[in-house]
């Protein structure tokens, strides 16, 4: 259990990640260091009004402190007061094309320490896809490469993380997915730290090839007023999700880490409106009849 060999995985998947998008945008991220009081910090990379990306951030955060926040132990309360170590990356990309869809992405190391007992810990993570205008190639594409990332691990863990992701990025009072999905994991440790942590880094090192493709096939496309409308509005369920269910945005702020960072994931432009509805028949109405409904895709 290597502290330090996932800090030097994680910051390199941060370089790579930034390094890339940068190649597709043509602006630079803006890196920014912070410290945390209670322990720890981080590495935020931001990007803002971009030739491709309208706002995006690829974070890394390393809090430490004693106590784990209630977010964190929900599901275990036997670990509540235990001295804790986090890790991890997060990323949502907002393109301005709205046929690029968002992408999240989160890998993270939760280490629990005691003085008497061993201690516990888990990995977590995923990606997911949210798409304003759906095609059938690019989720496609982006779960078999999911898929991909866990087959060498076993053929279970593809359809269980699947399943996982659709019932997690759920808006409960909306009753619709956030978007086509992905994989999602969390309280990871079923193989033992060495597999484990192998799975979890097969995640992080198969984002770039699921989410550029994507990218590279609809950077040109052209949109107006309207695409741009309905993207706003739509970006307001990601507001919602994120602000009202997210396990990490929560963690986030109740752990004391920088809220800039933290919300780096909101869209810089957003609509809501009154019980409104696309017009019936239109690829607007398609993205929810056809696309954000929890389908399997490989």
């Amino acid at each position: 259990m290597d502290v330090n060999d996932i800090k030097t995985y994680l910051l390199d998947l941060q370089k790579s990640i930034v390094k890339r998008c940068e190649e597709l945008d043509g602006q630079r991220f803006r890196f920014d260091s912070w410290q945390r009081p209670q322990g720890g910090g981080g590495v935020s990379a931001l990007i803002e009004e971009g030739n491709l990306f309208e706002r995006g951030g690829v974070n890394f955060s390393h809090v430490m402190g004693q106590g784990l926040p209630p977010s964190a132990t929900q599901h275990r309360p036997e670990l509540a007061g235990r001295r804790f170590e986090a890790l991890g990356v997060s990323l949502v990309l907002h393109p301005r094309n709205p046929y690029i869809p968002t992408v999240h992405m989160n890998i993270r190391c939760f280490i629990a320490f005691d003085d008497v007992k061993e201690p516990v810990w888990w990995f977590g993570g995923g990606m997911d896809l949210t798409p304003y205008y759906g095609f059938k190639e690019d989720a496609v594409h982006f779960h078999q490469t999911c898929r991909q990332a866990l087959l060498p691990f076993g053929e279970q863990w593809y359809p269980q993380f699947k399943q996982w992701c659709d019932e997690y990025f759920f808006l409960k009072h909306r009753q619709e997915p956030r978007g086509v999905g992905g994989i999602f994991f969390d309280d990871f440790n079923e193989l033992g730290w060495d597999q484990s942590r192998r799975l979890w880094a097969s995640v992080g090192d198969h984002f770039l090839s699921a989410y550029v493709p994507i990218v590279e096939r609809r950077k040109d496309h052209l949109y107006g007023e309207r695409e741009r409308d309905f993207q706003a509005y739509r970006r307001g369920r990601y507001v919602e999700f994120n602000l009202v269910y997210d396990r990490g945005t929560l963690f986030g702020l109740q752990s004391g880490g920088r809220t800039e960072s933290i919300l780096m994931s909101m869209p810089p432009i957003v609509r809501w409106r009154y019980d409104w509805q696309p017009e019936a028949g239109s690829v607007e109405a398609t993205l929810l009849t056809d696309f954000i409904n929890g389908r399997d895709w490989v």
